[in-house]
């Protein structure tokens, strides 16, 4: 039994996370101060006797005894982060440091949940490790890339300065249960519209490109990349190479959903990236790890997830397609 830190932990990834460590049978410490987490997410946690839940905001120390920390903790979708980009940027350095302090004081390993917006709108495709990315230091996003990519060089270097063992995962787009229905992703975005048979709003026209990956997958692999070697500190592209369009995607939530929603069409953001895909390689080679879930069947229980959230009617699959047999969820 390990004892775990997850920060970040009644998040959306974070809570997929403690649930797994939990049924592995490590002692956890979740840690989360509600900026974008939920409470809801880990209220089926509760009655376990190893869970433990502490209400804090890591930019402030915390003293704590652990053997194994996920630092998950910092909102990750631009509404959230951009709603307050100051406490963002504080979330990715002050945290950091306040969490790899930890991490040398205890003997703990260390684990960073960056992204891939470390790369930006990216000219290298699709994006490996070594690429140093494509990053508009003042643009509406900064705060978030420019931090998680500080958070990195903070990371590397309690790494090689003091010999933490520290490990690095790049996270493309992920999506699942728990995600939260007003974050602004795709993915709950499209769901939900559908669901509501509101209009699909699409930004730009469409053409733009993202890699989505389940969250079951993504979490197999944060824990097989805290398993290996100390001198291996990453980092790592976590990430499902599948390239999908966010108009291909539109249309497949539509068809999946039953919904009789239309598309829309809305300007592009600001320093959008246009295509988003993973090099998963490096994964391949030393976590011995790729993503085993389908779109389609992620989706669907994605969908089932916001049906119920939601409190609506439970779609009906048609068995031998796997399409909807009506029109409209109600």
């Amino acid at each position: 039994m390990k004892r775990i830190l997850v920060t970040g932990g009644a998040g959306f990834i974070g809570s997929h996370l403690c649930e797994r460590l939990l049924s592995e049978g490590h002692d956890l410490l979740c840690v989360d101060n509600f900026f974008t987490g939920q409470k809801s997410n880990i209220a089926h946690l509760a009655g376990n006797p190893y869970f433990e839940f502490l209400r804090h905001d890591i930019t402030f120390p915390l003293y704590v005894e652990v053997d194994e920390i996920y630092n998950l903790a910092c909102p990750a979708s631009p509404i959230h982060y951009q709603y307050n980009p100051v406490q963002t940027v504080k979330t990715s350095v002050h945290g950091s440091i306040n969490m790899l302090g930890l991490a040398k004081r205890t003997g703990a390993g260390i684990l960073q949940a960056s992204t891939s917006e470390v790369y930006g709108d990216p000219e290298v495709h699709p994006q490996v490790e070594d690429y140093w990315g494509n990053v508009n230091p003042i643009g509406p996003r900064a705060c978030y890339d420019e931090g998680k990519r500080c958070a990195e060089t903070l990371f590397i270097s309690y790494y090689y300065q003091s010999r933490v063992r520290v490990k690095i995962v790049r996270i493309f787009n992920t999506y699942g249960p728990r995600m939260h229905p007003d974050d602004g992703r795709v993915v709950s975005n499209f769901i939900v519209q559908a669901l509501l048979n509101n209009d699909l709003a699409i930004h730009g026209d469409g053409s733009q490109t993202r890699s989505f990956c389940y969250v079951d997958d993504l979490v197999e692999g944060l824990i097989r990349m805290m398993d290996t070697p100390k001198d291996f500190p990453g980092p790592v592209n976590l990430g499902n190479p599948v390239e999908v369009t966010i108009l291909e995607m539109a249309r497949k939530i539509i068809d999946l959903t039953g919904s009789s929603s239309k598309l829309t069409f809305k300007a592009l953001p600001r320093d959008d990236p246009r295509r988003r895909k993973p090099d998963i390689n490096l994964a391949g080679e030393k976590l011995n790890w790729s993503p085993k879930i389908t779109l389609e069947d992620g989706l669907r229980k994605t969908i089932s997830f916001f049906e119920k959230s939601l409190r609506l009617p439970t779609t009906r699959l048609n068995k031998r397609s796997g399409k909807p047999a009506f029109g409209k969820t109600g």
